[in-house]
């Protein structure tokens, strides 16, 4: 593999970069997906909000998006990329040697960077043995599932409160856990009026019964009796040293920056789903690469096309 050249190396084998490849394979082109196999939804059961995919496990749309890229000559490695530099033009146009953990080193004209990114919970004790079951982080994706039952966010990230605000549409009893969140008296004022109670003290631990959420622990002694908790997670991009080590813009939050359907600033490098919309749900990811993998077929179109103008012309 270590002479190989592709028409785009995709990193990253979730629903964007799976997605982007499934188009451009269906266009002919040469496509590896590089992915680590470690995706951000793993410990979800279920994903929601995907139409017709709708509480699939993650696991089986990404074995199905293998199954599919296949078809399409699409090749894919289980590894993950350490490296990415430019390779230099060739026939004016650019092209990067992608170094994976492996050793071998793979040539790709463009490049789509799909790694998606990791969530910073909480060190609290249970939070990450209950992440992804009764420990969670997006109402959209699980509001639905633990709808009408006693509820907590935990304070302590940035847009706590707001958590706890829009979760008020799934239950009627919802409580704020401040933990090391300082209210300001808006803040409190808001959680108020919205019948949000605010429980003071830090957090000691979450309390697990028969493998079930059953509370939370303060450290004074208290337990709050709770069936599901949510937090707003600090999220950090996976491949946010790849990228910027080319050169590309990142936003302050530390996703890269993109243009409309997924450029960077570095021409001939694309990226696609959650490392450049933090937000953005399966669904969302699967658009975001389709759309990147459209925007990079035309452009290689472009260069292809100069390259037989100025072999003509010779």
């Amino acid at each position: 593999m270590a002479t190989t050249a592709y028409d785009v190396v995709i990193v990253g084998g979730g629903a964007a970069g799976l997605s982007a490849a499934l188009v451009l394979g269906r266009a002919r082109r040469r496509v590896l997906v590089v992915d680590a196999g470690a995706p951000r939804n793993a410990p979800a059961a279920h994903m929601q909000g995907y139409l017709s995919r709708d509480g699939m496990p993650p696991s089986e749309l990404l074995a199905a998006g293998r199954e599919e890229i296949a078809r399409y000559g699409v090749d894919l490695v289980v590894d993950a990329v350490v490296g990415l530099r430019p390779a230099g033009a060739v026939d004016g146009e650019p092209s990067f040697d992608v170094e994976l953990a492996s050793g071998d080193v793979v040539v790709g004209r463009r490049v789509l960077v799909t790694t998606g990114v990791r969530d910073d919970v909480p060190e609290v004790p249970g939070v990450r043995e209950r992440w992804g079951r009764d420990l969670l982080h997006c109402p959209y994706c699980h509001g639905w599932e633990v709808r009408d039952q006693p509820l907590a966010v935990l304070g302590g990230f940035a847009g706590s409160v707001d958590h706890a605000l829009l979760l008020r549409q799934w239950s009627d009893d919802v409580v704020f856990l401040a933990h090391t969140h300082e209210l300001a008296a808006e803040e409190r004022e808001q959680l108020a009026a919205c019948s949000v109670p605010v429980v003071e003290g830090h957090v000691a631990r979450l309390v697990v019964e028969g493998d079930r959420l059953a509370g939370v622990e303060l450290e004074d002694g208290r337990t709050v009796r709770r069936t599901a908790v949510f937090v707003r997670p600090r999220i950090v991009p996976h491949a946010d040293g790849l990228l910027a080590g080319l050169g590309c813009d990142v936003e302050p939050s530390v996703l890269v920056a993109t243009h409309r359907m997924g450029a960077t600033s570095v021409p001939g490098v694309w990226a696609a789903g959650n490392v450049a919309d933090p937000r953005a749900q399966v669904i969302t990811a699967a658009g975001a690469g389709s759309a990147a993998a459209i925007a990079i077929n035309a452009d290689l179109v472009t260069a292809d096309v100069a390259r037989s103008v100025a072999a003509a012309r010779a």
